[in-house]
């Protein structure tokens, strides 16, 4: 029991990083080997790329949130960060220039 779940979770994990053209291919294999019917074969295929999907978008999350991480502790400013600094010395210039006129 150990060894199938063993395999399991490292199949999901090998189809985390395949492209959908591979896992499609596999999942196909395993529908004729099955010997489903078409129906169940679209099915499956269907219900396989929803959870592809699904598993791509969390780990795309995840690297995404890494990459902030790294980002943050070499301190590397985001597009964010630019953004802030444009806006402050953009109000900064308006203030220079308005307290010039006063005088």
């Amino acid at each position: 029991m150990i060894d199938l779940v063993k395999k399991t979770m490292l199949t999901g994990v090998g189809f985390a990083l395949k492209t959908w053209d591979e896992v499609e291919k596999r999942a196909k294999i395993i529908a004729k080997k099955s010997k489903m019917s078409e129906k169940e074969g679209e099915k499956f295929l269907d219900d396989v790329r929803e959870k592809y999907d699904e598993v791509q978008d969390k780990l795309e999350a995840k690297v995404g949130k890494m990459i902030k991480n790294l980002m943050k502790k070499g301190n590397v400013a985001t597009s964010d960060d630019i953004k802030a600094l444009k806006k402050e010395i953009s109000e900064l210039k308006k203030k220079i220039k308005g307290s010039g006129s006063e005088k």
